[in-house]
């Protein structure tokens, strides 16, 4: 009997027999999975929904609830706030968030379906409350709608795309607005038909041929055969396999929160395994919450050898992402008593210097006299004509820091919060084929959310919400052109 391995398809030939049969098989059941299976049984196929835990939720369970979505005039929600997003802002906000990483093809399908998936997902039961919250904050504690969830307003994306906020959070009191939304997802998934099959997991596909025509389960400890028309991969990412992460992003390595359930890599590995082809594997997102409480947005950051490296109005992740690329043990987030409030217990930010002036914070932190001081007397003096002529930074966030006493808090890449996420992955069409190397759709292979490269494709651009609206988005068109794979 040929072993049964995840790095490896197990031939169709010499399956002894089938346990089970179905038209999809879908493995993961968090929202990418969840949508795949909504849209394949509403197109008629027979579907199964494999989870090796013991029920729903995934990455998607652990997040907020927040969708990004614009364009075609706006959302209704938008509309309502005084703010219209044409098609064309929206897809060249999401090209400029990709940065080198961008699939123009998804950008521009997404941009052009999201008013249509917001409609579909409000007709899956999702509740919004159409409010607007203005502000620089990570996630609303209540239940509004609208927020600013990247780095529309600030440089240099402000001057590719009419700024715009698209952050669209579910109607849910306080943080984890995700694990409700997989919920109603997953009471549409089982009104829908599909056969949910916990506690399984995934150990190989089944090929005949260049076609993928079946998985391996394994489910009470046997390896069971699936044989499925079409195989729908949404497992999401490698976070929490440190293997994979010492030889695909080991920038990783210097951070220490990983943000995951089972995210150990297996659904890429199995779409390697067939022939996908694994891009961009090297992109993280990262985040430190500075911006708890808002007034910290105001502030400046320098590294270790006392210069700015980033205009601090972005997306509070996009600044995030950035610290990691500073040399030394962290960042230091530099306050003045007019701005300064205690940060959250969990974020393990520490009081690094005080000073009644910058010299004496500057001599605090051990930096050589003439670096900080410098920095901080350059951005003063532009800050109070309203200009930051190295990074841009915008009013009203730009504000000079010049009420004594002044405050160094230390972001630590050891020690300090830095929550962190996976976006590389297998590359896949618009139609969330899985490709291979030579760019060829590998037949009955599909594949959607983070175990794929998709809408988040950089770390350095990504907004939140990105990633639900590529798993909801991305699986809805998997699980549809799954279904049309047994026609």
């Amino acid at each position: 009997m040929t072993e049964i391995s995840l790095y490896k398809p197990y031939p169709a030939a010499e399956v002894p027999a089938w346990d089970m049969e179905t038209d999809v098989a879908i493995i993961g059941f968090g929202a990418t999975g969840a949508c795949a299976a909504i849209e394949a049984a509403q197109a008629g196929a027979r579907v199964m929904l494999f989870e090796r835990n013991s029920g729903s939720g995934g990455a998607s369970g652990l997040s907020g609830g927040e969708i990004y979505i614009g364009g075609n005039g706006g959302t209704d929600v938008q509309r309502a706030a005084g703010f219209s997003d044409t098609t064309e802002d929206f897809a060249a906000y999401l090209k400029a968030a990709g940065g080198p990483c961008a699939d123009d093809a998804k950008c521009d399908a997404y941009a052009i379906g999201a008013l249509d998936h917001f409609a579909w997902l409000k007709a899956q039961g999702v509740p919004y409350k159409g409010t607007y919250l203005p502000g620089k904050i990570i996630e609303p504690t209540g239940d509004d709608t609208l927020i600013w969830s990247g780095s529309e307003a600030a440089t240099p994306f402000r001057h590719v795309a009419k700024p715009a906020p698209r952050g669209h959070v579910i109607q849910h009191m306080g943080w984890g607005g995700g694990r409700p939304l997989v919920d109603i997802l997953e009471k549409r998934a089982r009104e829908s038909g599909v056969e949910v099959v916990v506690d399984a997991r995934a150990l190989a596909l089944v090929q005949d041929g260049e076609r993928i025509v079946g998985v391996v389960m394994r489910i009470d400890n046997q390896p069971r055969f699936v044989k499925a028309a079409a195989v729908v991969l949404a497992t999401g990412g490698f976070v929490m396999n440190e293997a994979m992460r010492r030889k695909y992003a080991p920038q990783t390595l210097r951070i220490n929160s990983p943000i995951g359930d089972k995210d150990d890599g297996t659904g890429i590995e199995l779409g390697i395994s067939a022939g996908g082809d694994a891009i961009h594997m090297d992109q993280f997102f990262t985040t430190c919450p500075w911006t708890i409480p808002e007034s910290h947005a105001h502030g400046v950051f320098v590294n270790v050898k006392g210069q700015r490296f980033i205009n601090e109005d972005c997306y509070h992740g996009r600044v995030s992402r950035t610290m990691v690329d500073q040399p030394g043990h962290g960042v230091y987030l530099l306050l003045d008593s007019a701005h300064y409030q205690q940060a959250p217990d969990f974020a393990r930010m520490s009081i690094a210097a005080t000073g009644d002036d910058w010299a004496e914070v500057e001599g605090e932190l051990g930096m050589l006299p003439g670096t900080l001081t410098p920095t901080m007397d350059f951005y003063n003096a532009h800050a109070r004509e309203g200009r930051d002529p190295l990074f841009d930074k915008q009013p009203p966030i730009l504000v000079p820091l010049d009420q004594g006493p002044f405050i160094a808090l230390e972001l630590n890449f050891e020690t300090s919060y830095f929550s962190f996420f996976t976006l590389g992955g297998l590359k896949t069409s618009a139609s969330a084929e899985v490709l291979s190397r030579a760019g060829t759709p590998i037949p009955g292979l599909f594949a959607a959310g983070r175990c794929t490269s998709g809408l988040p494709a950089w770390g350095h651009g990504y907004s939140s919400g990105m990633s639900l609206a590529d798993c909801t988005f991305f699986g809805r068109a998997a699980g549809r052109n799954a279904a049309r794979a047994n026609s």
